[in-house]
């Protein structure tokens, strides 16, 4: 049980690594060949793993499996929602994304509770085929029931030798790589955007990798404490993404929520690096039900900021960054929360490390209260509609 754990500790490292290049790539491929092929790939990829543990649970195959799951990871975890939103992008108006947005990660909380009661009262035999069930229902529903909205530019060169289309796709790539760099950098608000991303994805997602073994070695917490934080976490995620966000954005719009957001963030770093009885905790959580709509808020930001044609670029990007951050954090929170539980800490904090997560957090307020929202014209967007096409061939 330590091999497979260290193992898989070890594949999470393999994925952050290889997530930084592969968001912004299928960010770019969603925009150059379409939203709908992308979105059947990553969620066909996720299928394979528990279909592995469902055909034989034997010691070679559980290895296969960690294999086969962080294959999936690199491929889906993140970019599915990337994809996704791109899409919503394309068939909803700008002043009604945030909600739409905030349904697509309301509803992912709720597939959570779901799921977790399903499983409850599942019979053990039946869990990985129901799971698998649910799968595939994804892709096939694409497949059949899902319109492609990128309006794809038609392929050219065809009959060139492998070698010269290697070079070809090569060369198109790191273009298309650079004009994702450039289409962000140029953009104050994109490049603003781009750094509360990653000051707050620093600091969450350092708590998030941390928080129940703090938890644990400072107040005897189990997994019960464990699964009743969840839950109210979970049920309070699906009320304020689904109900509360779309009631509030058009009356106060989506910086002052994202500010709020993450005012909240540091206000559940503070109270549980500085928690003195093992209530603080629980309460804490109710902060975390408000900071769940930092991702809504951004991605209806960045979508308002990018044309059309730019979507996936300009979200797959940010992703990446985000993935940099996510990668940085535990390499830096895991030492500085053992050093402060330990015997050997400088000072009595236990929970130092989550102060430190809720300064990097501050700096993602501050930088998203002096960021200037923008939208692009719809005839801005239309215009690139046209270019795309030519620009493609290029």
């Amino acid at each position: 049980m330590i091999c497979l754990k260290c193992i898989y500790l070890k594949l999470d490292m393999i994925v952050g690594v290889f997530k930084m290049a592969i968001l912004p790539l299928l960010g770019q491929l969603a925009d150059e060949h379409g939203r709908k092929p992308m979105l059947i790939l990553t969620t066909c990829t996720t299928i394979f793993p528990f279909a592995m543990l469902a055909w034989n649970q034997s010691k070679g195959f559980v290895y296969a499996y960690y294999v086969l799951r962080t294959i999936s990871y690199i491929l889906s975890q993140g970019s599915i929602f990337c994809i996704a939103v791109a899409y919503a992008a394309d068939v909803v108006d700008d002043g009604k994304r945030a909600a739409a947005f905030s349904w697509i990660t309301g509803l992912s909380s709720a597939s959570h509770v779901l799921g977790n009661v399903l499983a409850l009262f599942l019979p053990e035999n039946y869990i990985f085929p129901v799971s698998i069930a649910l799968l595939i229902i994804c892709p096939v529903y694409m497949q059949f029931f899902l319109v492609e909205t990128v309006k794809l530019a038609p392929e050219r060169n065809q009959d060139l030798a492998c070698l010269a289309k290697m070079i070809r796709v090569l060369h198109k790539r790191y273009k298309s790589m650079r004009d994702a760099a450039t289409i962000v950098f140029s953009s104050p608000t994109l490049r603003g955007i781009s750094l509360v991303s990653f000051f707050y994805e620093l600091g969450m997602s350092g708590i998030t990798y941390v928080i129940w073994y703090y938890l644990k070695a400072a107040f005897g917490f189990g997994k019960n404490q464990f699964s009743e934080i969840l839950i109210m976490v979970e049920i309070g995620s699906i009320v304020s993404q689904m109900l509360v966000l779309p009631l509030i954005n058009p009356l106060v719009g989506e910086k002052i929520i994202l500010c709020i957001a993450l005012l909240a963030s540091i206000a559940y770093a503070l109270f549980n690096g500085l928690a003195w009885a093992s209530w603080v905790p629980y309460m804490s959580a109710f902060f975390k039900v408000v900071v769940v709509l930092v991702k809504p808020s951004t991605y209806a930001i960045i979508s308002k900021a990018s044309s059309s044609t730019n979507q996936g670029k300009a979200q797959g990007f940010i992703a990446g960054v985000e993935a940099i951050a996510s990668f940085l954090s535990p390499l830096v929170m895991s030492p500085l929360t053992s050093w402060f539980l330990s015997d050997n800490a400088p000072f009595n904090c236990k929970g130092f490390s989550l102060v430190c997560a809720g300064i990097s957090m501050v700096i993602a307020l501050w930088c998203a209260g002096v960021l200037k929202p923008e939208a692009i014209s719809s005839q801005d967007s239309e215009s690139e509609v046209i270019e795309a096409p030519l620009l493609g061939d290029s």
